[in-house]
């Protein structure tokens, strides 16, 4: 099922209050190696030399970037407090210097936030059930089905599986879903939001797969 893609569902309620937001969902191979892909950290090498201070400053003038900023506000997140994915980036960048290897996926997932402007989570294929889609939580829900999924508070908008949620929406993947060692199969589910064209989102994806690096087929 290697380059299978798809839209995942919104809820009808959260569709009306936050026109535009969608998600695009990618099933594929997970990386055979963990380690960093050479080409990909000499990427983001050259990303962190050209991220400076007065670039932090200009990305909150370019479209997609101020698309998640006003994404925000209007789901009642302060990008300020909460950075949107892309700042983050960035922010982590003037924080530490520049970009130390957290290991092929985090990698590719970084690149693809830091050349699109467009998030992009991982999830191991196996552990979801159904297909993806974004609504807010119940009240008493967690993040995944076992004894150490968090809880998750009532009405947070959260990416849900067909019966549970998997990770709070911009937010780290649950326990019982996040890609480890023996993931053999990879969800790619990159968040798009109101004001961001299509052809970055599936960039977003593109990018991150390729970043990857040598897979086995599915």
């Amino acid at each position: 099922m290697s380059d299978a893609r798809a839209h995942g569902w919104i809820d009808q309620r959260v569709a009306q209050e936050l026109p535009g937001l969608w998600l695009s969902v990618r099933e594929v191979a997970a990386p055979r190696e963990t380690e960093a892909e050479p080409g990909v950290a000499l990427r983001l090498g050259d990303l962190a030399s050209r991220l400076r201070g007065g670039r932090a400053v200009e990305l909150r003038r370019e479209a997609v970037p101020a698309a998640y900023r006003v994404f925000f506000r209007h789901a009642g997140i302060d990008p300020d407090v909460q950075q949107t994915p892309i700042e983050a980036a960035v922010l982590g960048r003037l924080i530490s210097g520049g970009y130390a290897s957290r290991g092929r996926l985090d990698d590719a997932l970084l690149l693809a936030v830091l050349e699109t402007s467009v998030p992009v989570l991982a999830l191991d294929a196996d552990a979801v059930r159904g297909a993806l889609g974004i609504r807010t939580a119940r009240r008493g829900e967690r993040l995944g089905r076992t004894e150490r999924a968090i809880p998750v508070g009532g009405g947070k908008l959260v990416i849900a599986d067909a019966d549970v949620p998997v990770v709070e929406l911009f937010g780290a993947p649950g326990a019982d879903v996040v890609a480890g060692p023996h993931t053999t199969r990879l969800l790619l589910a990159a968040i798009a939001v109101a004001g961001v064209p299509d052809v970055h989102v599936e960039e977003a994806l593109w990018t991150c797969e390729e970043a990857l690096g040598d897979r086995s087929a599915l």
